[in-house]
């Protein structure tokens, strides 16, 4: 068995510093790298696609909506053109970094509200995929298992992985409990292990209400701003290693 091991990062923002990018890059296989709308800025991006290198890591493009102050989790309304024109400008701007560093962009994973929106409304998610299509039809769209992010990416022949959540609860409809909720984010340790390897070997995972639910992971995200992030990356990985289930970049 093997699994991806992804964590969103270089989501610093100039004198402002989020997440601990230099140590849990150290155990994970890909990195999503945000692009300058909901986070990070040209020396954050260019600093961080290095580190990947260094770390030997796989890099994905994390465009999101303009929204620095609410760190793009915020629901915008754009049309579908726009938000392929917000993709691809993010894309581009990750891209020229990568091919600066002498390394290959390998996936996007849309952020935040985008992601959110997208994996329920077809319309946007056909627009991410046409998005990423049209720049680079080798890429990899990252989306929610079982949402329309993954339907989109088929239409337009783009291959796809599912990507699951280590930390975050479940709807009984597959969707993210919304951050506003309470026990969205889920901080206990032992959990999301626990979560994480039936998750893997079950294909199953245990909704909010307390319902199991299929799913088909792919990858595992562990959010880089969740204060736990570094515990859960390390433990996680440990844990995978134990159950023989090799770590390994999409």
């Amino acid at each position: 068995m093997k699994i991806d091991l992804n964590c969103d990062l270089g989501e610093s923002f100039g004198n402002y510093k989020i997440g601990m990018d230099e140590e849990v890059i150290k155990f994970i296989s890909s990195a999503n790298i945000a692009c300058g709308f909901h986070a990070s800025d040209p020396l954050v991006m260019v600093k961080t696609v290095s580190l990947a290198k260094e770390s030997g890591v796989s890099i994905g493009a994390h465009p999101g909506y303009p929204d620095l102050v609410g760190f793009g989790r915020r629901n915008m309304n754009v049309a579908p053109e726009e938000l392929k024109a917000m993709v691809q400008y993010q894309i581009g701007a990750l891209n020229a970094f990568c091919k600066a560093s002498g390394v290959k962009m390998n996936h996007v994973k849309p952020h935040g509200a985008m992601y959110n929106m997208a994996a329920k409304d077809e319309k946007l998610a056909l627009a991410i995929a046409e998005g990423i299509a049209q720049v680079d039809d080798s890429l990899i769209l990252l989306g929610l298992s079982g949402s329309q992010l993954l339907t989109a990416a088929a239409t337009v022949g783009l291959k796809c992985a599912n990507e699951v959540f280590a930390d975050r609860a479940y709807e009984e409809d597959g969707s993210l409990v919304a951050r506003t909720k309470a026990g969205a984010v889920i901080t206990d340790e032992e959990e999301v292990i626990e979560r994480v390897i039936k998750m893997i070997k079950e294909e199953k995972v245990k909704t909010i209400t307390g319902k199991e639910i299929s799913i088909c992971p792919h990858s595992i995200c562990v959010h880089g701003d969740n204060p736990k992030a570094l515990n859960f990356v390390k433990l996680i990985r440990e844990r995978l290693l134990q159950e023989n289930i090799k770590i390994e970049a999409l």
